[in-house]
């Protein structure tokens, strides 16, 4: 292959020019409809998220997520892990089955209060949640509906090979339940006493009437929730607590502040076991809508499973010789749902030199790749010290080895995947055993020597942190 060495060295330098910083404009907010369709078209262009069973048209409310999209969810539930418990000496964690006893549920409350209202229009026989519609279908027009009827939101199934009565299980609503059962099995195995909490991160399952908005709204879908269980005359000031501390987590992890509100709900609003409670919400291209919830459960949930399995699930204070059984405080996020926001808010319009471009400004903890590595082309010397140069750096952070196309169109897809550093190797590095690094936000570029590349990559990791 013949390479005109001047002419990739020009075109790296060009990017130089560009790499003076970058003029952000914006072409619309974060609650604009024409934002919601440049990001769900980047997520099934780039692979972050698919249409599940894509080659048959499609199911209805379910997604799989890309090679991208998997690394950037893991990174958000890995975020809200270390942030939940890794840091703290207060809370542990455990993974709860997925199918569960009907007991549980009936216990809980599911079974009798887990439904939403639904309706259906008698002219075009659209269901929907009535709470949702304002008295209108949203597919005809028409305000000739049925009244509203309970509808359960849970999937039923059996378990064993007879389907029967005495075989039913159910998929879980919310992974709660699994940590208030297990309560005392944690009480005793981790010597822990309130207050402490217990942190879960699974899937679960909700049969919605009207799924709806990408991944904000499915059947399927990933919850990071932790239970803290706390003496109740202290339940009030817990609760302020963990709204104060759960919304500075949004913004530690770069979410634009004017994106974020916490909003303290209606007396008419709150579940059947909560005294209190508050939502943290993200403005949505449809407008402000629910990122996460925190709630005062009492001590609701342990009360009840008390009673149903004749176990008592109480804590017992031995300086005071108090048994009592602890109010809990639950911070509930959606992982999918909370990556759906992080790409919302990072996804940005700019100017590099007079050329537009796309970018994710997503915090590098969140970014699928923290790091690429560009050869400035596929030449037969450059390649070899790229892979060199990626072996170094992968035990420290998800890479990206990046060969096909001209280097500034690999910057511009690294922009547009959340990508915040790109290491180039070009034919000077041959030579000074050096490499560029490429600030994603800035386009500013530094010359770095091989054997320093390391050492400034954590600095800048670490500063992320």
């Amino acid at each position: 292959m013949s390479v005109d060495k001047n002419s990739l060295d020009k075109s790296h330098h060009q990017d130089k020019s560009k790499g003076k910083g970058s003029t952000t404009s914006r072409s619309d907010s974060p609650d604009s409809p024409d934002r919601m369709d440049a990001v769900v078209n980047l997520c099934k262009r780039r692979g972050f998220i698919f249409p599940s069973a894509d080659i048959y048209g499609g199911f209805r409310s379910t997604y799989d997520y890309g090679p991208l999209g998997v690394l950037m969810l893991r990174n958000v539930k890995d975020a809200w892990w270390r942030f939940m418990v890794q840091m703290r000496e207060d809370v542990v964690g455990i993974d709860a089955a997925i199918l569960s006893s009907p007991r549980i549920w009936e216990a809980s409350g599911h079974l009798d209060n887990f439904t939403d209202p639904l309706v259906d229009c008698r002219q075009c026989h659209e269901r929907s949640r009535a709470d949702k519609i304002d008295g209108k279908c949203p597919k005809c027009g028409s305000t000739d509906l049925t009244e509203p009827r309970a509808f359960n939101l849970m999937f039923k199934t059996h378990a064993g090979p007879l389907e029967d009565e005495g075989t039913v299980a159910y998929l879980r609503p919310e992974t709660a339940q699994g940590m208030f059962v297990n309560f005392l099995n944690v009480l005793n195995t981790s010597r822990k006493k309130p207050p402490f909490g217990i942190a879960q991160i699974g899937k679960s399952f909700r049969n919605e009437i009207t799924p709806q908005n990408f991944v904000f709204r499915t059947r399927e879908f990933e919850q990071m929730e932790m239970e803290y269980f706390v003496p109740p005359e202290d339940a009030a000031m817990w609760f302020e607590y963990w709204c104060k501390t759960r919304m500075e987590w949004y913004g530690s992890l770069g979410m634009s502040p004017e994106n974020l509100r916490l909003r303290r709900h209606e007396q008419s609003e709150l579940s059947h076991y909560s005294v209190a409670t508050s939502d943290v919400e993200f403005l949505f291209p449809w407008g402000w809508d629910e990122l996460e919830g925190i709630a005062n459960r009492t001590d609701y949930d342990l009360t009840q499973h008390s009673k149903a399995s004749g176990i008592k699930l109480e804590y017992y204070e031995p300086s005071t010789g108090i048994r009592y059984t602890p109010y809990v405080i639950e911070p509930a996020a959606g992982a999918t749902r909370t990556m759906m926001a992080f790409l919302i808010d990072a996804y940005t319009e700019d100017e590099v030199g007079g050329e537009k471009r796309t970018v994710l400004k997503l915090h590098p903890r969140l970014a699928p790749y923290q790091v690429a590595v560009l050869p400035l082309s596929k030449h037969e010397d450059l390649v070899p010290l790229s892979r060199e140069v990626l072996e170094m750096i992968q035990p420290i952070c998800m890479c990206d080895l990046d060969i096909t196309q001209s280097i500034g169109r690999r910057y511009r897809r690294q922009d547009e995947i959340g990508t915040p550093w790109c290491v180039t190797v070009d034919f000077d590095s041959l030579v000074d055993r050096s490499v560029t690094i490429r600030d994603r936000d800035t386009t500013e570029q530094v010359r770095v020597p091989i054997a320093d590349l390391l050492t400034e990559l954590l600095s800048r990791l670490a500063a992320t942190r």
